[in-house]
């Protein structure tokens, strides 16, 4: 198929914004609902996370080139005075920059010079920290009508003024008494502000809503699985799309984690045909075992529903992963276009869940186009495209008997990291990850509110207790266990096939931006920038910036000038559970603004630097260790690394004073950080406490001896 017969759709946004400190006396053009439909007229704009509703992370504007890119220099640059993983992509409109910090913080800066307007601090309660399953990121806002909006970590969303950062109105969208969180950016569609929440993974039952922009009333709500039968319907917008997915659910998953389904990030919009496309999270627990012992497809779990944006009901659905038990959530990007597949012209939506499969759907109705594996898939052979179901190996659900190695883990194929889509070279550039994963069962499950309840064992690569291997016979031919990393991908939607490839050190690239100049941008784990062009994926610039990039740059134009501005700041699940490369990162995270020939100094970061090692003295037995190191890989990896190395992030353990070791009690059990961010653990005993104390200390003792 010829890539010129792949067209783009246009559904791009507009518009201007009143900057928070204007002098100018004619009021200029806001943000509506015409203007976020028709952003092609207002290139030098970026009003929505994917510039567009369409999400497709182009930007039109090509003063910037792969001819003249290296050239870029720096504009300015902006402390964000932060730690933790940044992962917003910047709004620019009206000459004013807004983008978010960890915490649910918002800032707004002069776009020209970087120098700050405003900044509102959510004050959210950091106790909810500890009930974030990845970090307490934040990836972006929405504007509309004179209002920034964001969500919360604690479940608030909150509308601003943009000309002052002060607080308009302010709603609680999710319980407050259970383990819900919200990082993902609100999307502002039809004069309501669209947004979902995360917390599968601790147990909750997830939902998406709709909030009436002016004034913070609820318009309706969807829920992604259904409630306990025993009371009824909800009185919400999902009500009969429930009724048809209550047979696929079994036993008790109310009582046992809610269901999960959390619709924590993707979201696009059809204006023409009204549709809002919602992407949904994984169960409740993870092991499908454990929430619907009988089995079934658990709708809506791990799917892209379609709904109608006046009403919230539901259209259409299509499930990535009927019945999944290994994390394959379907939160991950979506793109809309209109492309030729058959001979046809199709209005369709692509995404690239973390199930390693590429999916082409007709956005209008669901149908299945095309289905591909875009990275290694070992958990499946394929997707039937009459069913629409995958083709599962006989190993994949094999995990109750057996440690069994798949590819891709719980990280995915593809993460939260946008993908971006190019009209001119008809590719989709994928932050990819080809990595495997160790699924076992974990023993004697039981589930502890408002904490980590997966029923997975997290320490099945290093125990030699647990589950046992699955024997190497037992996997399909060609699926065995094998090491991955990350790359950037540029895949040809309509052939289902890649174009090109570039491997990265490290197993997380950050978001991409595609521009008409032909170029590529995509921030690395290992602190750079780099420009590619994008027919081909030849490099063409790089700059170091001192700290993993996570976040997807945006492009803007201002005074003649095309811009360039990114987040830089290593976090996230990756920096928290794996970390970088070269784990060498604790610099303040930095707003990077870039434009040709600019003149600004870069000001070189430091990495972490820790105080000189010494041993600390302790006894502990075999047993000891083995249940510190299972306690610390259910406990504390997610935040504190695995292993106890940390990702640059959170402090790493080994390296605490001994003061810490002696205050670990408070710390851990009488929840004396829980201001900081750290969970207060008042269900583990003495005795578990003195495992993790010596497990800590061991792995400070293994570094030691390999220093030496």
């Amino acid at each position: 198929m010829s890539r010129a017969k792949l067209c783009f759709v246009a559904i791009i946004t507009a518009g201007l914004l009143l900057p928070a400190c204007s002098a100018q006396k004619k009021a200029p053009p806001v943000v509506d609902d015409a203007a976020l439909g028709s952003a092609a007229a207002a290139p030098d704009e970026w009003l929505t996370v994917g510039r567009d509703y369409a999400e497709t992370h182009f930007s039109p504007l090509k003063q910037i080139d792969a001819t003249n890119v290296g050239k870029l220099g720096l504009a300015w640059s902006y402390d964000t005075q932060s730690l933790r993983g940044l992962e917003a992509t910047p709004l620019v409109s009206n000459g004013v920059l807004y983008a978010t910090t960890p915490w649910s913080n918002v800032f707004a800066l002069d776009a020209r010079t970087g120098k700050e307007l405003w900044r509102w601090d959510s004050k959210a309660d950091r106790i909810r920290g500890g009930r974030a399953c990845c970090d307490v990121v934040n990836r972006g806002v929405a504007l509309y009508k004179g209002k920034v909006y964001v969500g919360v970590i604690d479940g608030r969303l909150v509308a601003l003024d943009s000309a002052t950062g002060n607080p308009v109105w302010d709603v609680q969208t999710t319980p407050v008494d259970e383990p819900y969180t919200i990082t993902g950016a609100p999307r502002v569609v039809d004069g309501k502000v669209i947004i979902g929440n995360g917390g599968s993974e601790l147990g909750v039952r997830g939902f998406v809503s709709a909030y009436v922009a002016e004034t913070g009333a609820l318009a309706w709500r969807f829920y992604i699985v259904p409630g306990d039968p025993a009371k009824g319907p909800d009185g919400a917008a999902s009500d009969e799309a429930l009724t048809k997915a209550l047979p696929t659910w079994t036993g008790e998953w109310w009582n046992n984690g809610g269901g999960g389904g959390t619709p924590w990030d993707a979201l696009a919009y059809d204006p023409e045909a009204r549709l809002l496309y919602v992407g949904t999270g994984n169960g409740s627990a993870w092991d499908r075992r454990l929430r619907s012992p009988q089995g079934g497809d658990n709708l809506y779990l791990s799917s892209i529903v379609a709904l109608d944006v006046s009403t919230g009901k539901l259209k259409w659905h299509y499930q990535t992963t009927p019945g999944d038990t290994w994390d394959y959530t379907a939160v991950q990007h979506m793109i809309l276009a209109d492309v030729q597949m058959g001979g046809k012209p199709r209005k369709v939506i692509m995404q690239a869940p973390k199930n390693g499969f590429f999916y082409v759907l007709d956005r209008l109705t669901g149908e299945l186009l095309s289905a591909e594996p875009y990275a290694k898939v070992t958990w499946a052979k394929g997707v039937d495209l009459k069913t629409g179901r995958p083709i599962e190996t006989r190993q994949a659900r094999m995990y109750d008997k057996y440690k069994v190695t798949l590819f891709p883990g719980p990280g995915g194929a593809h993460n939260w990291h946008p993908m971006s889509f190019n009209p001119a070279t008809g590719l989709v550039y994928i932050p990819a990850v080809e990595g495997s994963f160790p699924y076992a069962q974990e023993r004697d499950f039981k589930r502890q509110n408002g904490f980590w309840n997966m029923g997975i064992d997290l320490n099945a690569r290093g125990s030699a207790k647990g589950l046992p291997p699955l024997p190497e016979k037992e996997y399909e031919p060609g699926t065995g266990p094998e090491v991955g990393s990350a790359s950037l991908l540029a895949w040809d939607p309509v052939a289902g096939k890649p174009r090109w490839r570039i491997k990265h050190q490290g197993v997380s690239g950050g978001g991409t931006l595609t521009t008409a100049g032909n170029l590529l941008f995509q921030g690395l784990s290992d602190g750079r920038l780099v420009a590619y062009t994008a027919d081909t994926g030849d490099k063409v610039w790089e700059v170091q910036l001192g700290n993993g990039v996570i976040a997807a740059p945006s492009t803007w134009s201002m005074d003649g000038k095309q811009y360039v501005s990114v987040l830089v700041g290593w976090g996230g699940a990756t920096g928290l559970y794996v970390g970088n490369p070269t784990r060498q990162f604790k610099a303040p995270g930095r707003l990077f603004t870039f434009v040709l020939d600019g003149t600004a100094k870069l000001e070189p970061v430091k990495g972490i630097e820790h105080d000189p090692l010494t041993p600390v003295a302790y006894k502990a037995t075999a047993a000891q260790l083995e249940h510190g190191s299972a306690l610390f890989a259910r406990r504390c990896s997610m935040c504190h690394g695995t292993a106890a190395a940390s990702g640059g992030t959170i402090a790493d353990l080994r390296y605490a004073q001994p003061a810490t070791y002696d205050n670990m009690d408070q710390i851990v059990r009488q929840g004396a950080y829980q201001q900081l961010g750290m969970p207060k653990f008042d269900f583990l005993t003495e005795e578990d406490l003195a495992a993790l104390k010596a497990y800590v200390l061991s792995q400070r003792e293994a570094l030691l001896a390999a220093a030496k």
